[in-house]
């Protein structure tokens, strides 16, 4: 049997609401829209470089995905300092490693990271910051909005790998 990716109902965030429930919100509608762009295929559909030479597809963009909650919501705000990477190798193995026959497991290790992420935040204020390296103090604030933003990114990524394809457009 051919795994295909899941149907996902977006749940529209509220137009009203205080800060936190917001920026949740538009995270998670954002999370699930990059499902949403990949519902319906399969492995293969969804390991598929479909815009040549770019490495980028579908199934990448999961496991990208996967790491970059893991690295800001559980190594920096969760205390997860150690914690290791998913997908080790070069800098773009989460691309470069897509795999038609992992394309299920890794699916729903983004779903798991989702889960695990938010409940590593889920009792942290807004205004609780972290220290990196690089860039000095953040606050959970501005890694929300970090994170929306990378995922609208990626979801325009996603739009254009999709319609290549299958021809599917849209939202």
């Amino acid at each position: 049997m051919v795994w295909t990716a899941p149907e996902i109902t977006r749940v529209e965030e509220k137009l009203t609401a205080d800060e936190r429930t917001t920026l949740a919100e538009f995270l998670d509608f954002n999370r699930d829209t990059l499902l949403h762009k990949c519902a319906g295929l399969t492995g293969e559909q969804l390991a598929r470089r479909s815009v040549p030479p770019s490495n980028l597809s579908l199934l990448g963009l999961i496991r990208h995905m996967t790491e970059v909650e893991r690295n800001w919501f559980r190594r920096r705000f969760g205390g997860e300092a150690d914690l290791p990477r998913l997908y080790r190798g070069t800098d773009d193995a989460d691309f470069e490693q897509a795999d038609a026959e992992n394309a299920e497991a890794d699916y729903n290790a983004l779903i798991e990271e989702r889960r695990l992420c938010t409940a590593a935040v889920a009792g942290l204020s807004l205004d609780d910051t972290f220290v990196h390296p690089r860039w000095g103090e953040m606050s959970l604030r501005w890694m929300y909005q970090h994170m929306i933003s990378e995922y609208a990114q990626h979801n325009g990524h996603a739009d254009l790998l999709r319609e290549c394809v299958d021809g599917v457009k849209g939202s």
